[in-house]
């Protein structure tokens, strides 16, 4: 017997998207009833967004694939501020310039895995920049700003953990939350949008727009968090030892993408399937009750469907070649980044930072003296030793078992 009588419900559930819901049986009798429609907002303070943002674009996903109506807020006026949870800092100021490129880079992560069209469950697409800059500042404090007390902001964890640890907070931080619950109270006015989402660390910002929205509209809107996605090793979701693992090609080749998931740890893999992918349960229930060097197959699939959702099937499959061709037969895939040796050579400390393996010439001597180091699969053990290549030659370089590349002339 299911848990929920709504189909929204039901599949946000079974994939783990749910964490908290602020009245499940409100919302589970809504959804049923009619289309919804829902929203998510990012602040497009860089380029692209990368895969710890991947679980809330996936939540829209969900309610798009339940037949209800996904909203993308673009947060060109709160990344303005700063969203103060879960940091300890304040965040860089960023021109309307920044903010636009950023929001024009990463609109086309949102077109590929979300549909955008007219009909009644078309995702939209809107800058919350529109109405946040055409707002009187005297306006917000009387019309929006009576509604918040200071006791009751100071609970909030995005606030008390930072005064707890004695770091400073600005007036500017200290007004997001103002901000973003009038973003449900303007949404749910102009769009008919009662649902929020958002990962778990928002529940608090959520939760004000809901009771902003009873206040002043006497209306009832509903929340929805994720859990927090953390890897089985206790890392969080969209680091890699190099750094943040993006979405938009331009950031981060489709290959670096693709082996980003195929090296998913075994305790995950049904995990990220059923969140990450739109794989048929029963067909994830055979895959990661796979055992041995089996569950490879399934960390393939994992690799192949997240990549084909994000990047595109080209990619995927492009990925997976170069893949097969550099573990498998012991080529070189197209696909594996390339550095281009000069006439005079280069030291293979010099190449393995100049092609992004190590951080510095020191760090890759250490990586030789310990044995990690090949050229066309035989281990390095001389640091002082020149690479040169006659013309048309081509050298595979490669770093433990999971980084490789192409030495070209």
């Amino acid at each position: 017997m299911s848990e929920y009588t709504s189909d929204l419900l039901n599949l946000l559930n079974e994939r783990g998207h749910i964490h908290q819901i602020t009245d499940a049986g409100a919302l589970d009798s809504l959804a049923s009833k009619g289309v919804v429609t829902a929203y998510v907002g990012f602040d497009p303070t860089a380029p692209s967004l990368h895969v710890g943002n991947l679980a809330s674009i996936m939540l829209l996903r969900r309610i798009q694939q339940a037949g209800h109506r996904p909203i993308v807020i673009m947060g060109g006026g709160t990344a303005k501020i700063g969203d103060p949870s879960g940091r300890d800092d304040t965040r860089q100021m960023l021109t309307d310039e920044k903010l636009a490129s950023n929001i024009a880079s990463i609109k086309g992560s949102f077109e590929r895995i979300l549909t955008f069209d007219d009909g009644p469950t078309g995702a939209v697409l809107i800058n919350n920049d529109d109405w946040l800059s055409e707002l009187g500042y005297i306006e917000l404090l009387r019309d929006v700003g009576k509604h918040f007390t200071i006791n009751r902001m100071l609970t909030f964890d995005s606030v008390k953990l930072r005064l707890d640890r004695e770091q400073p907070l600005t007036f500017l931080e200290f007004n997001y939350m103002i901000l973003q619950a009038y973003d449900f109270l303007k949404l749910s006015r102009d769009y008919d949008c009662r649902l929020q989402l958002g990962g778990s660390d928002q529940w608090g910002n959520i939760v004000n727009g809901i009771e902003l929205g009873r206040r002043i509209d006497q209306r009832e809107l509903y929340g929805l968090t994720a859990p927090l996605i953390t890897r089985a090793d206790g890392a969080k979701m969209g680091k890699s030892v190099d750094g943040a693992v993006w979405l938009n090609e331009e950031q981060l080749p489709a290959y670096d993408f693709w082996q980003y998931w195929r090296n998913t740890d075994d305790r995950d893999v049904g995990r990220f399937l059923r969140l990450f992918t739109d794989v048929p349960l029963d067909e994830i229930a055979r895959l990661e009750a796979l055992e041995g060097s089996e569950i490879n197959a399934a960390k393939t699939v994992l690799a192949n469907e997240v990549t084909k959702l994000v990047r595109g099937e080209n990619a995927a499959r492009s990925s997976e070649k170069t893949a097969s061709e550099t573990f498998a037969g012991g080529g070189a895939g197209e696909d594996l980044p390339t550095l281009s040796v000069g006439s005079e050579g280069l030291t293979v400390p010099a190449a393995l930072t100049a092609i992004g393996f190590t951080k510095s010439n020191g760090e890759a001597k250490r990586k030789i003296a310990e044995g990690a180091v090949k050229l066309d699969g035989e281990s390095v053990t001389d640091p002082t030793w020149v690479i040169e290549l006659g013309a048309d030659a081509e050298m595979k370089l490669s770093l433990g078992k999971k980084k490789h590349g192409l030495l070209v002339h």
